[in-house]
């Protein structure tokens, strides 16, 4: 690993743990129960693409979260700037990670083909 991937992934380790504390100090608590489960660093550090876990939400209630962050996206850029004497801090995007969901329906599907399987009669005559 390159000196610069390390800096990349520390990086995101650090907005992964200093966003829900930045969530924290908002007043909105639609924001401020929001976990994030990933963040993603490009262009050299500066765009940050920041994957929030969408449990107990709705469709309606992500979008409206989704709008509210982005009004607040400069208030949390000024925090974490802040808290980490940074010169710059990324810009970031938000977005619900669907992964689990999609993983969720795949083990599914798997163990139903694995039921199927096993209830299929064998051939050996």
């Amino acid at each position: 690993m390159s000196p610069e991937e390390i800096k990349l992934k520390r990086t995101e380790s650090v907005l992964k743990e200093l966003l829900p504390e930045a969530f924290g100090t908002l007043d909105d608590s639609r924001i401020n129960g929001l976990n994030v489960t990933e963040v993603v660093c490009s262009r050299g550090r500066y765009d940050a693409r920041v994957y929030l876990d969408p449990a107990g939400l709705n469709e309606s209630e992500q979008s409206e979260a989704l709008k509210q962050l982005r009004k607040v996206s400069s208030h949390l850029s000024t925090y974490v700037r802040d808290t980490e004497a940074w010169y710059r801090a990324p810009k970031f995007t938000f977005e619900f990670d669907d992964q689990l969901e999609r993983i969720d329906r795949m083990e599914k599907l798997f163990a139903q083909i694995a039921t199927q399987k096993s209830e299929e009669p064998s051939d050996e005559s």
